[in-house]
């Protein structure tokens, strides 16, 4: 009886399985492929936009202020006098707003 039942489903052509294949590949693009793929490009444009003047979290947690900007680096100061170098792709996010630190208002010349 069980070889009746493996001849039969070996027999018939059945187009569920590669559909289902198919099916699930879309799936997996479209929920883990695509989204990662966004934010990459979301951090790359986050990057390229730095300016100089702008309060910055690294990856690492360290709070500072862009006093200088090249291709690939970025220095930060952290303390009146204490700067620091930090590669572009260490940069996390951005804290505050441009105008509190174009002012003169931000916590690290304010202390």
């Amino acid at each position: 009886m069980f070889l009746t039942l493996l001849l039969q489903a070996a027999g018939g052509t059945d187009y569920a399985q590669p559909l289902f294949l198919l099916i699930a590949a879309g799936v997996f693009y479209f929920f883990m492929i695509r989204p990662q793929q966004k934010r990459a490009n979301d951090a790359k444009a986050f990057r390229q936009s730095l300016t100089k003047g702008s309060r910055i979290v690294t990856i690492g947690g360290l709070h500072g202020l862009i006093v200088e900007l090249t291709d690939d680096t970025v220095v930060v100061e952290v303390d009146r006098g204490t700067k620091l170098r930090f590669d572009r792709s260490a940069i996390a996010r951005e804290v505050g707003n441009k105008a509190n630190t174009a002012t003169g208002t931000d916590a690290i010349t304010a202390a």
